[in-house]
């Protein structure tokens, strides 16, 4: 018979599983409801994806990310399961395929966002397909107390009542006690069985780091640490502009953000993953199922605004298990920048029924129109129409978002696809010019499953393989559109406006309390929990989060920063001191001398040992500081 840990080891290539991960997967295969609480990096995936390929019908995946939901199925189907998956992006062929293949029962695993539970005929579809398995992904946002709450998930309750007997499985890496138990009972789940990994992670230490000069402590944190790194910050610009910066010190750098094309999104990330750039600086859209085990640092230029968005974050460091660092880089105004962020993210109900109002006449969608239909959104020529604020309208899409009202998607990012239209006798019977036949030739030379379904492309790769320049394959991918050959659906990173309903006059728009109000108020909570993390060095920072986790009982990690603070010193024998400091100067003198002035980063990790090690970073760090030694290119340059 085979075993759970047979699949793993057939489509992964692993041979025992993570803790609590065989634990959660018997407990679905018996057909108990299941809560798992795996921390950033847990290997959360394996839990629903393991029991799919052992369950007779469909596993339905509820996630809220349309990126991650697309990147999950092509890394499924390039392991040759089958997976598909249905959501608001993709175009009506797109979902008529999708939906023919859900019929004649071909697909093991369907991700579907929350919103699409509300659609037509959706339940009574699922009814038909043989679900095993329901799948709660990023289950936190089914309670108004987690933080990053969506109504649309409590939509999911439908699916209960339709497939009474099928089991829940809800999995998220972030929820205090109060969250799981809301988890529970909006899911009506029937005595859950719960398993937890603790939030604790032994191997990266915490540290808070007040500055007035974040740029140089930036740069001094990646100095004196090696091996790949992610700098967190809040804006674009900001991302751009730091790995500038960080590159001209020498480090290879680079940004991320969701704006950026899809294609230039992925080129970033898999040179980060190869480690031909060091550092990432990126925008909280960067690191969500990104599994690279050896990032060693973490850096957070800016406060984030929740514990649990802090602890997803730094998370991404260590998950290879060797010691690794978070750092949160604190100023003075810092404070004050929680309190304006806070109120940006909340603005009055007057300015969000104005928001509401002001997108349904941009994309020209009248009163009583729009159900079910989804609108490119320009959400900067649209700011610029109205003469808006960017801060406080995002945070207006979002809450009518929330409400239900429309779905405000900011990241439809999508690369070009293409499905063949006619019978494969019948292809060659339309005329068409040389310049569709070259093109159309080099689709099928590069590119596999075209009649079946859509197929991402690269009009580059083909305008290589046909000598055209890719305006000219487009403009012919057009043609061919038009001549009924195929289907071709161009890239696009333009946001989107989603109507699961009719558009309304605004004074019938319903905002209910849990969408604003309570959101607000459990937002309040969180920002000061967060200034207490930042702020306060009574109490050791990892037993702050997992008090903040509901861990009972937690105990000083004992590496973060305050505990270090606390560790009672040695006696200094002055000769000794004295020695470390003198053998350290001299070998960085030496190796300077030695090297022309340059010392590399592992020339100096391999000559050295602690104490005498960071006596010597110290050394350099101060000679950094005078302006004698310079950091470029992970290396110390002296400066003539």
């Amino acid at each position: 018979m085979i075993q759970p840990v047979d699949i793993l080891y057939q489509y992964w290539g692993y041979d025992k599983f993570r803790e609590c991960q065989s634990e959660i997967i018997e407990s679905v295969l018996a057909g108990h409801d299941t809560i798992g609480l795996l921390p950033t990096g847990g290997g959360k995936s394996i839990t629903f994806q393991v029991p799919a390929l052992m369950l007779p019908g469909l596993t339905v995946v509820i996630t809220p990310l349309i990126s991650l939901m697309k990147d999950q199925v092509d890394n499924l189907r390039a392991r040759d399961i089958k997976a598909s998956c249905l959501h608001s992006g993709m175009s009506r062929p797109e979902r008529r395929l999708a939906l023919d293949r859900l019929n004649l029962g071909v697909t093991k695993i369907l991700y579907v966002s929350p919103e699409r539970i509300g659609a037509r005929d959706f339940v009574d579809d699922l009814k038909r397909w043989n679900v095993s398995l329901i799948v709660v992904d990023e289950a936190h946002c089914i309670s108004q107390w987690g933080y990053d709450f969506r109504p649309p998930y409590l939509r999911i309750s439908q699916l209960r009542q339709a497939l009474p007997d099928v089991p829940v499985l809800a999995l998220t890496a972030t929820a205090t006690p109060e969250v799981v138990a809301d988890i529970a009972d909006k899911l009506a789940m029937k005595n859950p069985a719960i398993y937890s990994r603790s939030f604790a992670r032994d191997n990266i230490s915490y540290i808070v780091r007040r500055t007035v000069d974040k740029d140089s402590e930036m740069l001094n944190i990646l100095g004196a640490t090696q091996g790949s790194a992610i700098v967190y910050v809040r804006s674009r610009r900001r991302a751009a502009k730091l790995a500038q910066y960080i590159s001209g010190a020498g480090i290879t750098a680079d940004f991320y953000h969701a704006g950026l094309e899809a294609r230039s999104k992925a080129a970033k990330q898999e040179e980060w993953k190869l480690g031909n750039i060091r550092v990432m600086v990126a925008t909280n859209a960067f690191g969500m199922g990104i599994d690279k085990p050896d990032v060693r640092t973490v850096i957070h230029y800016d406060v984030p605004s929740s514990l649990e968005e802090y602890y997803q974050e730094a998370g991404r460091a260590g998950r290879d298990g060797l010691t690794s660092y978070a750092v949160m880089l604190v100023a003075k105004t810092d404070k004050a920048v929680l309190t304006k962020r806070f109120n940006e993210a909340f603005p009055g109900r007057e300015y969000i029924l104005m928001v509401y109002e002001r997108a349904c006449n941009f994309i020209e969608v009248p009163v009583g129109g729009g159900y079910d239909h989804a609108y490119q959104f320009n959400l900067t020529k649209f700011l610029a129409t109205f003469g808006l604020m960017p801060n406080p309208t995002l945070a207006a899409l979002h809450t009518l978002t929330r409400a239900e009202a429309l779905i405000f998607d900011e990241n439809m990012n999508s690369t070009s696809r293409v499905h063949i239209t006619v019978n494969r006798r019948d292809i060659y019977d339309i005329k068409m010019d040389d310049i569709c036949s070259r093109t159309l030739d080099a689709i099928f030379r590069h590119y596999t499953g075209l009649f079946s379904e859509y197929i991402p492309i690269d009009e580059h790769l083909v305008a290589q393989a046909t000598n055209l320049n890719p305006q000219q394959v487009y403009e012919s991918l057009l043609t061919l559109t038009r001549l009924g050959v195929l289907h071709y659906i161009p890239r696009s990173n333009v946001p989107a406006l989603y109507f699961p309903t009719s558009r309304e006059e605004p004074r019938h728009v319903n905002i209910p309390r849990s969408a604003y109000e309570d959101l607000r108020e459990r937002a309040e909570q969180r920002m000061k929990s967060m200034v207490r993390y930042a702020f306060d060095d009574s109490e050791c920072r990892v037993m702050g989060m997992l008090a903040y986790f509901g861990e009972a009982n937690p105990k000083p990690c004992g590496h973060c920063d305050v505990c270090r603070s606390r560790k009672p010193r040695k006696p200094v024998d002055p000769n000794a001191a004295k020695a470390v400091q003198s053998h350290a100067a001299e070998t960085v003198s030496r190796l300077f001398d030695e090297n022309g002035g340059v010392i590399s980063s592992d020339r100096l990790t391999a000559e050295l040992a602690e104490p005498h090690l960071s006596a010597a970073i110290e050394i350099l760090r101060r000679a950094m500081d005078d302006g004698t030694v310079k950091f470029h290119a992970e290396t110390f340059r002296k400066i003539r």
